[in-house]
């Protein structure tokens, strides 16, 4: 059994890859704060496996709040095996037309909360000589989307932050990994309209969207893999890039 704490767990990929975990018998944190009725949901679901987590409601690009959960997470865990940064936000729109708050929003959820995240974490990864770090990124950090140049921004940040971490926790022990994905059926892309989803499918060479238990699939894999796997972004698009 591992202790994993999941970011961003309460929809999409992260409460798909809670479902899986949870049924494999291992015991978990998760966060979530954009939403209290999907929080909510999303315990109800996990409840279906008989899983009790940690849930912890609140904003994980808040430092202070990463901080207590951290802390709340060691008084109820004898370690932590895995910590994975799911928790993403998205905005799709011209950069003229986005705001400071806006640009802050995407910035510090997708890329401040790993260094806020791991800060807290690695220390007691490197007592233990153990432990793996999988943050979650987009085709986009690797291509760049136009109308999406924040989202972009952030996730090309999580690559470079997730080899250079990997080189510094090698020694100790600890493995650290992105998977890059390419479009996912999940509900940051409900912005998109049925017409709009169609054309985006026929870019892509599988011809379709990914599904967040595919997602799911792809990261529990990850933190099975040999020891020997660290510092890579592992893309998975249906062939798009």
């Amino acid at each position: 059994m591992k202790y994993i704490l999941i970011t961003g767990a309460t929809s999409g990929i992260g409460l798909a890859l809670a479902k899986l975990l949870t049924s494999k018998g291992h015991q978990l944190a998760i966060c979530g704060g954009h939403n209290r009725k999907n929080f909510d949901h999303a315990l109800k679901e996990l409840s279906k496996n008989g899983a009790k987590p940690l849930a912890y409601f609140g904003d994980c690009k808040d430092p202070d709040f990463d901080r207590r959960m951290m802390e709340d997470i060691f008084l109820h865990f004898p370690r932590l095996d895995a910590l994975i940064n799911n928790a993403g936000r998205s905005y799709v729109g011209l950069l003229t037309d986005m705001t400071l708050e806006q640009w802050d929003d995407i910035i510090g959820t997708n890329l401040n909360s790993l260094f806020y995240l791991c800060r807290l974490a690695v220390p007691s990864m490197v007592r233990q000589h153990s432990g793996r770090i999988i943050n979650i990124s987009s085709m986009w950090g690797q291509s760049g989307a136009s109308c999406e140049v924040a989202y972009s921004a952030s996730k090309g940040g999580v690559d470079s932050f997730t080899k250079a971490l990997a080189k510094e926790l090698a020694p100790s022990g600890i493995q650290v990994n992105a998977v890059s994905f390419g479009t996912i059926d999940t509900p940051m892309n409900a912005c998109f309209t049925d017409e709009e989803k169609a054309a985006l499918s026929e870019d892509i060479p599988a011809g379709r969207f990914g599904t967040p238990d595919e997602a799911a699939t792809l990261i529990a894999q990850l933190l099975e893999a040999p020891d020997y796997l660290t510092g890579q972004v592992i893309r998975m698009d249906g062939g798009y890039l």
